[in-house]
């Protein structure tokens, strides 16, 4: 059996930017388990205050409408102006 993560083992992976802790940290949010959901909140406070100026948009539509489209070209244009996804 896997070892759990620990607040610390999430927040240190967030913090250098590892992609593989994020990906992660994500499941836990997302997660609907009782198990998870203190520790998921506990990261999101624990990582808040490194979210700076940071900024968190909504996409919504109906099946098939481009959504997926529209986010890789948005994300694509982003990068393109230097900026972090």
């Amino acid at each position: 059996m896997r070892k759990r993560l620990t607040l610390q083992d999430y927040a240190a992976g967030i913090r250098s930017g590892n992609r593989v802790f994020l990906s992660q940290a994500i499941t836990l949010v997302e997660s609907t388990l009782d198990t998870d959901r203190e520790l998921a909140s506990q990261l999101v406070q624990e990582v808040l205050p490194m979210t700076g100026n940071s900024l968190r948009i909504g996409i919504t539509g109906v099946p098939g409408v481009g959504k997926s489209t529209f986010i890789e070209a948005f994300g694509k244009m982003l990068l393109g102006l230097g900026k972090k996804v």
